[in-house]
Parts: C-alpha cells; structure tokens; sequence
C-alpha cells in the first residue's frame, strides 16, 4: 500500500469540520488512528460540535481573521485538510488566511478544498465555483507548503435529487450533447475516505484524480433501470449549445448569487461534464486499495 509507512501517529487538521463531508473526512481519519484537530467556526452550535469530541476528536473554535491564534491551532500539525463550502470569501479568502496560519505554523501539508472535476481544464467563466478554485490554486502554487488537490468529478449522491438527470416519475434520464461521452461519479463517503488516505500520504502527488465509477449517460439509464427496477428512457433535450442558453436565461431570471449552488451553477457542472473536457485521467484509484467503490446503482437504489 502506498503510504503505509505514514499511515499512524499523524496530527491531522479538518477545516470545515462539521458540513457533510468535513465529518466524514474526519470519522475516515480516526479509522487510521490519526489525531485529528477540527477547527469550527466560533459561533457553531454544540449539536455539531459534540458529536466530533463523542467519535475522538479535538474540537478548536477559531476566527479566521485572527491569524495568531489560528495559527497556534495549527502547531505540530502534519497536514491541514480543508473541506470549507462557500463562494469567493470561503474558498479564495478564507482558504488563503488558512494557508498563511499553516505556512506561519510550519504546516508542511495542505489539502485545499476542490473535489471537483479538473478544473485546470477548464476555460475561466465556464463555471463560477471551480474559477474560485482555480484562483485559490494559484495562490497556494506560489508558496512551499506540499499541496494535494482530490479530484472526484461529481458526487454520485447528488444523482438521487439535486442533480436533475435521473426523473424516477417520468421514467426518463434526461441529458444534452452526447449520450456516450464518459463522466466522472464518486459518492462523498468515497471521496472522504480517499481524501483521508491521502492527507496521511507524504507521498501523495499535487493532484490526485479518483472516480467510483466513470460513467455515460446510457450507463446511468441502465443503473437506474437495474437499481428501480423499471425501464428508464433517455430524454435528449438539445445540444450542449442549447444548455448554455439554458444557463444564461436561468442565472438572468434567478441569479441567486449569494446561494453556493443556485440551479445555473449545477446546470454549468453538467455542461463542463458532458463536454467531456474536465475528464479524470489517468485515475489513481488503486492507490488506496484498501477503498471499496460505490457504482452508480447502488447509490440510486
């Protein structure tokens, strides 16, 4: 197993610790008898913080803006995770006074919080969220620290509501452009347990790119017809042309730009998708074997 030998005794720092995948980051990290700091935000409520300390973690309220009392939070610490969910004040902002306590605190790990599709494909504009990661990448590639970005394509659970593919009422997977054209899927739990691996991997590369299963939009009709048990259909709506007016009438008609994942920004994840230019290869997968990829029907059924 690659890494083996830095898989124990680590301290290991979880920014962002009590949203959905910064809990799963950390439960992931205490399975691998890491010590795990989780830095909360001061005025989060006990309800999340007390099931961290319950599972074994430290639980450190910070202020982002004070950066010598974050920094203190992050002393003898081998790598700080940050799994932060926002728009350009969280993950260019924030982020970067993170980075500067780490760098302050002689951190020689970071693990910024992309687990995207790769962004470095991309053009600037074609999707807001992942232009924000760019911009944080190209602050922290400018300092020493040893960083490592995850890249997971999308989340396979946002398959089962929030993105809008698979319509279990009307039968139909519905998509645009090409019907054949291979995405990247990964369920959150994947992409924690990865993620952990990796912040315990000195090893471990500047990008690591991981898929629980690579998928088109005719295998995501057939894992939900084998998941639900009824014969899905495809539904093509119109090219990949039509989507991006699609975009822009939505992010005219409801802007929403204070909400992190208002309609038009799924709908421009879905574009950079099925374009196929943000594909994950190669995939490092195997690197971890020890993880267990979840497909695509098992996470609809």
């Amino acid at each position: 197993m690659i890494g083996q030998q830095h898989f124990t005794y680590q301290t290991i720092v979880v920014a962002g610790a009590t949203g959905h995948l910064g809990t799963l980051i950390i439960k992931e990290l205490l399975a691998r008898h890491a010590h795990v700091k989780a830095l909360v935000r001061k005025d989060t409520p006990l309800t999340k913080t007390e099931p961290l300390e319950k599972a074994g973690a430290v639980v450190i309220p910070v202020d982002y803006k004070n950066t010598v009392t974050l920094t203190e939070a992050l002393r003898d610490t081998h790598c700080v995770v940050s799994a932060l969910s926002g728009l350009r004040d969280v993950i260019v902002d924030m982020q970067s006074d993170l980075l500067k306590a780490a760098l302050n605190a002689g951190v020689p790990r970071f693990i910024p919080s992309d687990y995207c599709i790769d962004y470095t494909l991309l053009p600037d504009g074609s999707n807001r969220n992942l232009d924000f990661r760019r911009e944080f990448s190209s602050v922290i590639d400018h300092t020493p620290i040893h960083t490592t970005s995850v890249l997971n394509g999308m989340f396979t659970d946002l398959l089962k509501g929030e993105a809008p593919l698979v319509l279990s009422s009307l039968n139909r997977v519905i998509y645009w452009g090409d019907a054949d054209q291979p995405m990247d899927f990964t369920t959150i739990a994947n992409t924690a347990a990865f993620t952990a691996a990796a912040a315990m991997d000195s090893q471990a590369p500047r990008f690591l790119r991981i898929a629980g299963e690579v998928a088109t939009i005719r295998d995501v009709q057939r894992a939900a017809s084998q998941a639900l048990g009824k014969e899905f259909g495809l539904f093509r709506v119109g090219g990949l042309g039509f989507l991006e007016t699609m975009i822009r009438i939505m992010r005219t008609i409801a802007p929403a730009r204070n909400k992190v994942f208002p309609p038009w920004q799924g709908m421009q994840y879905l574009h950079n998708m099925l374009s196929g230019l943000p594909k994950l290869e190669p995939l490092d997968n195997a690197r971890y074997p020890e993880i267990k990829w979840t497909k695509i029907r098992e996470v609809l059924s």
